[in-house]
């Protein structure tokens, strides 16, 4: 459809056929309903007027990580440099926490559910949903980019569906009226409806966000209290008129604002953070651009029903000037807001949080000063200054620098001078002004590429172990809030939209316990009725770094533990090496190095006779039970008398198996004295067994290490010799 035709807007029938249902009910045609949407929408337009100063301070924030220079700026000299300080401590943020929520191994949803098949299949789609969100890419790099700067993580989840005529080459048989002959194959060409749906997930900058009242503890507070969640929308006549076509919008209220967009030519004074990115990435929006319509989206408790005094969640669109484009109920079935928001840092009493930014932002504009004054001096310390007398050197016009060239004048009247290196000074200073930039945004080396340490001298082990422990409890506090207040939730709105909108099956990669499985299984339209709880388990499981010590630690202390430490419990290590060799291969590589032999396939007795007799050769499977197996195979030795001698073969494959468990299992035994010294006791003074931790051994940290030279202590005059180790 063109941008400006004005044709008459055509609701579809199917679309008008579904109004009838109570969702997709129009309620602004009432008018009671409509006074309440108005009211909802001045307290809107209040809202947006009361945080017009945080929206306008944001627009500065997103200047500085687009290394813009604005009138903040106090030195104005010919240079023209920005020091990209802040920006750099937001990139490394950003790409610290992204690895720390999306781990190597892929795997980053844990699910809890009555049906263990139910479980694996809410896995497997929830972790497709995460890829074709492209949560990784697009979503989540972004959210964390907003979430520094603008103090606020704000995403909007819906459904999109979009369908695509795919063309492909098939072989048929020759037709005659539509039936099939004998012939020759030949290519032909068909085309076919694909269609893909899926959930979107929306990054919203919170200039455009207000949730009132601004006091409330969240989004369900907020709209349980009375208030409204209001999102602007910036819309072109295209986008309203396929609204009006699905039937998202009513139509005559959407013809008004068409013939007002045509007719109006000033812009909403609320800032527009698209404006500021669009000129960062060199685009221009000007007066020539597209007409965009200024739109409110707003959800609220409305009371539907006038005599009743049931309010209900309803979603509706304001443009302007009165006109109620639409009021809904709520079209999720599962009755929450789409939009979920969440602050960096919770401030008691207020929803929204302070940015990063703020605290180090007239450093960034002092450090630009300096530098851009370094700058100027360092070009004028590189030009000499001639010195001459003119009363002696009436010859100055001659006087060109080039090569090879002749000054007519006497050398005790020409001197040559060097304006002052300032530039030093003023580097060095705003190098002390990064520093604290990224002290304050809690940026340490160990996280910028390449970085530059204090003094230039090298780290030792210590200082670079220090850091990572920084940087690891720095990173978890992060990511520990934005996996509970944003992620988590997201998971659980993905499973409702699925449950909603699609009804047909949908083939995806299949996961195992253990990991991924090289195979695609097919999923049905889920059903409600399972109990289930999921949590985004990506920051749980990139969290291992310290973990995995600890864990190595408290394996070797079990695995010394005898029968007699631990009266009436089973020591089952199972579980704890399962885990412990996902976290440390992940799952791709954890099938392959520790198998779970419960899950191959294991025959009974009998009917290994029968493949034996007729001819197949047969292998024991670990966890079979010899003993009762030979007795089996042996009783059908005698009666068919083994003609094909394959039973007696398996027969010693169990003898076999058995004497090796059996020396497995006094190996164990054996391994245990020798690393617990005695029976029973963990961490004994035996030497161990070679290539294994003593029993009860913790991975320790560095140890600080003297400078060149330095002398031993046990050799200091006045030291004490340590005690000979036993």
């Amino acid at each position: 459809m063109a941008e400006d035709d004005d044709d008459d807007l055509e609701v579809d029938e199917a679309v008008e056929a579904t109004l009838t249902d109570s969702r997709d009910e129009e309620l602004a045609d009432k008018e009671h309903v409509k006074k309440q949407c108005i009211q909802i929408f001045k307290d809107a337009e209040q809202g947006f007027q009361d945080q017009w100063n945080r929206a306008n301070s944001q627009i500065d924030y997103w200047e500085m990580y687009n290394c813009v220079l604005n009138a903040n700026q106090f030195y104005s000299g010919n240079s023209k440099i920005y020091a990209p300080f802040v920006r750099d401590a937001i990139e490394a943020r950003k790409t610290r926490f992204v690895n720390q929520i999306f781990p190597v191994s892929g795997k980053h949803i844990e699910v809890f559910s009555s049906a263990d098949d139910r479980a694996e299949e809410t896995l497997a789609l929830l972790e497709t949903y995460i890829r074709r969100a492209k949560l990784r890419t697009k979503v989540i790099p972004a959210l964390l980019r907003n979430g520094d700067i603008e103090g606020q993580y704000n995403v909007y989840i819906s459904w999109v569906k979009y369908k695509r005529n795919v063309a492909m080459r098939v072989k048929r048989k020759p037709e005659v009226d539509g039936v099939e002959v004998e012939g020759e194959e030949h290519d032909d060409i068909v085309e076919q409806e694909i269609i893909q749906e899926y959930p979107r997930v929306e990054v919203i900058a919170d200039m455009d966000v207000c949730v009132l009242p601004m006091t409330c503890d969240g989004i369900e507070d907020a709209l349980n209290s009375g208030g409204s969640v209001n999102i602007i929308r910036r819309w072109s006549k295209y986008k309203i008129r396929k609204l009006v076509r699905d039937g998202e919008l009513e139509k005559e209220a959407a013809q008004e604002l068409l013939k007002e967009m045509g007719n109006r030519s000033k812009s909403h004074s609320q800032p527009d953070k698209s404006k500021t990115l669009s000129d960062a990435a060199g685009v221009k929006i000007g007066a020539g651009g597209k007409k965009t319509a200024f739109i409110y989206e707003t959800w609220a408790m409305i009371k539907t029903d006038k005599r009743g005094g049931n309010y209900e969640l309803c979603k509706m669109y304001y443009g302007g000037a009165d006109r109620v484009l639409s009021c809904k109920r709520n079209p999720n079935w599962d009755d929450k807001c789409s939009l979920l928001s969440a602050p960096v840092d919770q401030l008691e009493g207020i929803f929204k949080g302070v940015s990063k930014v703020k605290p180090v932002e007239t450093f960034q504009y002092a450090a630009n000063d300096f530098l851009n004054e370094a700058m100027d001096s360092a070009t004028y310390s590189l030009m000499p200054i001639v010195m001459t007398d003119p009363t002696r050197n009436p010859r100055t016009s001659s006087m060109v620098l080039n090569v090879a060239a002749i000054w007519e004048t006497s050398p005790k009247d020409t001197q040559f001078a060097n304006f002052p290196a300032l530039y030093k000074e003023g580097m060095v200073i705003a190098q002390a002004f990064k520093d604290q930039i990224f002290q304050t945004l809690g940026v340490n080396p160990a996280m910028i590429p390449q970085a530059a340490t204090s003094g230039g001298k090298k780290p030792n082990q210590a200082q670079l172990a220090n850091e990572q422990q920084v940087d690891i409890l720095t990173t978890a506090d992060v990511v520990t809030n934005l996996e509970g207040a944003i992620l988590t939730p997201m998971l659980h709105r993905f499973y409702a939209l699925d449950h909603q909108h699609r009804d047909h099956a949908i083939t995806v990669r299949s996961f195992g316990r253990l990991g991924i499985k090289a195979n695609m299984q097919q999923i049905e339209p889920v059903q409600m009725g399972t109990r289930f709880e999921l949590r985004w388990y990506g920051v749980e499981q990139a969290r291992n770094a310290q973990a995995l010590q600890q864990q190595m630690a408290g394996l070797n202390v079990l695995r010394g533990l005898g029968p007699q430490d631990t009266p009436g419990y089973q020591k089952n290590l199972s579980p704890v090496v399962q885990q412990f060799v996902e976290n440390l291969w992940g799952p791709r590589l954890a099938p392959e190095i520790f198998k779970d032999v419960r899950h191959e396939q294991m025959l009974e007795a009998k009917f290994e006779n029968e493949m034996l007799i007729a001819g197949f050769d047969v292998y024991p499977h670990p966890l079979d039970d010899d003993a009762a197996h030979m007795r089996e195979h042996f009783q059908a030795a005698q009666a068919t008398q083994d003609p094909t001698g394959q039973i007696r073969a398996h027969i010693m494959l169990h003898q076999q198996q058995m004497q090796q468990k059996q020396q497995a299992q006094m190996m164990q035994m054996m391994q245990q004295m020798q690393q617990q010294g005695r029976p029973g006791m963990p961490g004994g003074s035996a030497p161990g067994v070679p290539g294994t931790p003593r029993t009860g051994a913790a991975p320790a940290g560095p140890r600080n290490q003297g400078p060149p030279g330095m002398i031993h202590r046990d050799r200091m005059p006045v030291g004490m010799p340590r005690a000979a180790r036993g």
